[in-house]
C-alpha cells in the first residue's frame, strides 16, 4: 500500500517518538534510526536550554537537560523555527514533581518565554512624547493607548519573580536584603534589543486596561483602584520611554 507524503511524515514522527508506526518497521529497525532519534531529541533539548536561559541558571544544566528531555518526548516541535519551541514548557514545569520545591520556576520560565515573544514580534512604531505636545489633559484622556505587539507584562502576586528572572538572566548576584514580595515585569523591544523592567501592580493593571480598549482616563482610574498610591505621571513617563505604545490614531 502506497502512502502519501503527509502520511509518511506523520508515521515518521510517530516512529521518532517511539509511537507505533508498523509501516516503517523496515526503516526503524536500522541502527542508524536510533542515532537519528537521539540527534532530534538533543536538538530539542538544546533549543529549550537556549530558549529558557534563566531557568537553566537557576536549576543547573544537568537538571535542566533532564527536564527538557522529558518535555521533548511529550511535546515534539510543531514549528521548524526552534526559537519558538517550548510554548508549553512553563506549564510543564508548574506540574513537574521535581520542581515542587521551586514554586517560582514556572513563572521565571514564563518571563523567558515572554522575552522570546517580544524578540520575535513584528516591529511597530512607538508613540513619541513630542507627538503629545499641544494636547490638553482632557483631550489625551479620551484616547485609547494601543500597545505595540513587541510588549509583554505580568504581575506576580506573592513572589519576586522579576528580580529572580533578571538576576538569573544577567548573571547577577541575588540581593541579600530583597523582600520576598510580589513583583511585576515589563518587557519591550527597543533599538538596543529586548529590555526588561520592573513594574508595579498598578502599572500592570493599567496595561491590562489599555489592552482591553479602555481610554486613558478609564485605564488610569482602574490602575488607581488596584494601587491607590500609584504615581500615574511617573508611570506614564516610564511607559513612554520604554516605547510601549503605538502612535495615536488622530482620525
Amino acid at each position: 500500500m502506497k502512502h502519501t507524503l503527509g502520511q509518511f511524515q506523520d508515521a515518521f514522527i510517530d516512529a521518532l517518538y517511539q509511537r507505533p508506526a508498523p509501516e516503517l518497521d523496515a526503516l526503524t529497525s536500522q541502527a542508524a534510526f536510533a542515532i537519528y532519534r537521539n540527534t532530534v531529541l538533543k536538538g530539542c533539548v538544546d533549543a529549550l536550554c537556549d530558549n529558557f536561559p534563566s531557568v537553566e541558571r537557576l536549576v543547573g544544566t544537568p537538571w535542566m537537560r533532564a527536564a527538557a528531555a522529558e518535555y521533548a518526548w511529550r511535546s515534539p516541535p510543531t514549528d521548524a523555527r526552534m526559537v519558538r519551541y517550548g510554548a508549553a514548557f512553563p506549564a510543564f514545569l508548574a506540574d513537574l514533581e521535581s520542581a515542587r520545591e521551586l514554586p517560582y520556576l514556572a513563572d521565571v520560565a514564563r518571563l523567558d518565554r515572554d522575552w522570546l515573544d517580544v524578540f520575535c514580534a513584528p516591529a511597530d512604531p512607538s508613540l513619541e512624547l513630542t507627538s503629545l505636545l499641544g494636547m490638553t489633559a482632557s483631550d489625551l484622556g479620551e484616547f485609547c493607548l494601543r500597545l505595540r505587539r513587541a510588549v509583554r507584562w505580568r504581575w506576580f502576586e506573592t513572589q519576586p519573580v522579576y528580580s529572580l528572572w533578571h538576576c538569573s538572566r544577567e548573571g547577577l548576584d541575588w540581593p541579600e536584603e530583597l523582600p520576598w514580595v510580589g513583583e511585576g515585569a515589563l518587557l519591550a523591544a527597543g533599538p538596543e534589543g529586548v529590555v526588561g523592567l520592573p513594574l508595579e501592580k498598578g502599572g500592570c493593571a493599567f496595561l491590562d486596561a489599555c489592552a482591553a480598549g479602555h481610554s486613558l482616563d478609564q485605564a488610569s482610574a482602574l490602575a488607581l483602584q488596584v494601587q491607590s498610591d500609584l504615581d500615574f505621571t511617573d508611570l506614564l513617563g516610564r511607559l513612554l520611554r520604554a516605547g510601549v505604545f503605538r502612535p495615536l490614531c488622530l482620525d
